[in-house]
């Protein structure tokens, strides 16, 4: 399971839209975005690079951070 800290997130709706972002990405399974720690774990089915996810983020309208 891999962690990632996001940043712009404040409400459930924000929760859904990085969820819905993530869970698009071929090979991430079980997401799941904590609005409170700012973060969102996820499992990789296969190895997926970074900037793939940052990039879902983003144009989700959110920021990962670090």
């Amino acid at each position: 399971m891999k962690t990632i800290k996001i940043k712009g997130m404040s409400c459930q709706h924000c929760v859904m839209a990085v969820t819905k972002a993530l869970s698009a990405i071929d090979g991430i399974r079980n997401v799941s975005v904590d609005l409170a720690r700012a973060q969102a774990t996820y499992d990789e089915a296969k190895p997926v690079d970074a900037a793939v996810i940052a990039r879902a983020v983003k144009k989700a309208g959110y920021e990962v951070v670090g």
